[in-house]
């Protein structure tokens, strides 16, 4: 094992990656949380889309406020993607950055205080001292990227940015990921991962759910027309929208928590689910559109634009639709979700003839117990191969994690690989922006004891381990992603224990870890020297949390394809762990 990993150093040594350089912090990076550059080898662009949908309906009877609560008017989502900057160098256009926080911010911070329960006044305090003008390190409306890593440009070619090497290709074609966030999230919350995967080479849908599962949201709701039979809304109307806040469950508001009483609000979840899924498919239905050529139509429907609530003056202005014709890999996209999007990742897995185009699931701390049971009758079960990974935190939850090995062993007993691991020291919000964001809260409130940016690391590089398995070589051939083999890491057995010195007491499990002696040892580790051996970043600075640990020591693996018995480690942390027996608060799961 340390042979091939020493072998991997000295390859990705001898590999020179091209990076674009880093994207300078400026005055609101100094004074505001910043979030860092992506680290692959393109630089990345992002627009955002709201569209109506083909067929508007609700969703379950569950009203609130008299009204139908779930309800599908429109689909809104983020794409982020590789970009090219060369030309806008070259012509000395400088492309405009969005804003981290949705618009518009104040409602968008109130959405949050509501969903945490607290006065809304010190939330939209801290965030508009903090984040209220936050820029993403990626670049709006800019051009989908017409080469791979490496090859030379030419940055005056307006319409299709020919490359000048002899051995000239086709423009690539980019595999599709679809994110799909937790509870208390948005289309912007996940783009330190969202991002990673987009610097190298991925097309990724940040969805924003509508379903009663964020924070808030708001909707612009279109007079008449939709998408359906290629018909364009008529923008001259006048418009009307809405909010959506979270939605707690009636007599159940607590229904994420460890342990609780009465359990998860099955009706409720399941219904949201069911949304989301249709949400994901009216996403994929405007790929669609975007790679045959009618990228003109998305435009001319597009709801975010300005006038409208929540959009930029921007809108899509400077897209070139002719771009993304014949770009997108959509015949085996992946479906990857953190928290409640996980439960979503892994039904849509299970509905092999409705989603037909999904290869392959990523799961980020999947919530175990809101996934839909297995309907014995159905026969519909997971039947794509699957990444799950754990944070530690959630580990300890005894619940959720024999959930998780529940359906890392339906996969594999339908003949699908399946890797299940786990970030040692890592919290559930660790997937997230906000642990970048919000790197000392993190640590002396959730007890975080990895480095924020390499728990990403940690989350994008096993990622692009995955998929280089499971995706078709002509969509991995040339790539210049890292190989730490982290999924070669050896599987526990039944005779092993994961340690619990940071096991927290019940009341915490899943929210937070526990650091023995916490004083002494964060002094301490400020004094201490960083081993050769620590993961760094792309500056060469190392990525070291409370504990340090030492590449290769930062994960466990619980399930692999390399196990010969589909059962070896079923229950191997459950029997050696006490149930919780309190509640967790709503935060835990967000």
């Amino acid at each position: 094992m340390d042979a091939m990993k020493d072998s991997r150093k000295r390859d990705a040594e001898k590999q020179q990656i091209p990076r674009p350089p880093p994207i300078p912090r400026g005055w609101r990076g100094r004074i505001f949380h910043s979030l860092p550059s992506y680290t692959g080898p393109y630089s990345v662009g992002t627009m955002e889309i709201e569209v109506p949908v083909r067929e508007p309906r609700h969703f379950s009877h569950i009203k609130r406020d008299h009204d139908y609560a779930l309800r599908m008017d429109t689909v809104l989502f983020s794409i982020y993607y590789p970009t090219d900057l060369s030309y806008y160098a070259k012509h000395g256009n400088k492309p405009s950055r969005a804003t981290w926080l949705p618009r518009p911010r104040v409602q968008t911070s109130r959405g949050y205080a509501k969903f945490l329960n607290v006065p809304h006044m010190p939330v939209t305090g801290y965030i508009a001292a903090t984040t209220m003008f936050t820029k993403l390190p990626a670049y709006r409306n800019v051009r989908l990227s017409a080469h791979r890593p490496g090859e030379q440009v030419d940055a005056d070619a307006k319409d299709s940015q020919k490359t000048l090497t002899e051995n000239t290709h086709e423009k690539p074609t980019f595999p599709v990921v679809v994110f799909s966030h937790g509870l208390g999230g948005s289309r912007t919350c996940y783009s330190a991962v969202c991002g990673e995967l987009a610097s190298n080479g991925f097309i990724v849908v940040a969805m924003e759910h509508r379903d009663g599962s964020g924070a808030r949201s708001y909707v612009n709701v279109p007079p008449s027309s939709n998408l359906a039979d290629g018909n364009s809304i008529d923008n001259t109307e006048p418009r009307t929208h809405y909010e959506v806040d979270y939605i707690f469950p009636k007599d159940n508001a607590q229904d994420t928590a460890p342990q609780n009483a009465k359990g998860v609000d099955t009706e409720l979840r399941n219904a949201q689910i069911g949304m989301r899924m249709a949400e994901i498919e009216e996403a994929f239905s405007v790929l669609s559109l975007m790679n045959r050529g009618q990228g003109d139509l998305i435009a001319k429907s597009n709801l975010r634009k300005e006038g409208n609530i929540g959009s930029s003056s921007k809108g899509l202005d400077g897209v070139d639709w002719s771009d993304w014709t014949g770009r997108m890999f959509l015949e085996r996209a992946t479906i990857m979700g953190h928290s409640f999007g996980g439960a979503t990742s892994v039904q849509i897995c299970r509905e092999t003839e409705r989603f037909p185009w999904v290869g392959q699931g990523i799961l980020l701390d999947a919530w175990g117990p809101a996934t839909p049971m297995v309907n014995e009758n159905s026969g519909k079960r997971v039947q794509r191969p699957i990444l799950a990974i754990g944070f530690e935190a959630f580990m300890h939850w005894q619940d959720n994690f024999e959930r998780m090995v529940e359906i890392g062993n339906e996969t594999r007993g339908n003949g699908s690989p399946c890797w299940m691991m786990t970030i040692k020291g890592s919290t559930h919000l660790s997937q997230t922006d906000f642990a970048v964001l919000y790197p000392t809260w993190m640590s002396w409130l959730g007890k975080t004891l990895v480095n924020p940016k390499r728990a990403i690391y940690l989350t994008v590089n096993s990622s692009l381990e995955f998929l280089r398995k499971t995706l078709p070589d002509d969509q991995t051939a040339g790539s210049f992603w890292p190989d730490e083999g982290i999924l070669d890491t050896t599987p526990l057995n039944t005779h092993d224990s994961v340690p619990a010195d940071y096991r927290p007491q019940d009341k915490w499990i899943a929210a937070r870890l526990k650091i023995p002696s916490e004083l002494r040892l964060r002094v301490m580790n400020w004094f201490r020297g960083t081993p050769k051996s620590a993961p760094k970043d792309a500056n060469g600075k190392p990525l070291i949390g409370v504990i340090t640990r030492a590449l290769g020591d930062e994960v466990w693996m619980h399930i692999s394809p390399s196990m010969n018995d589909t059962h070896r480690c079923n229950g191997h942390i459950s029997r050696r762990m006490t149930r919780s027996d309190s509640a967790l608060s709503s935060l835990a799961n967000v």
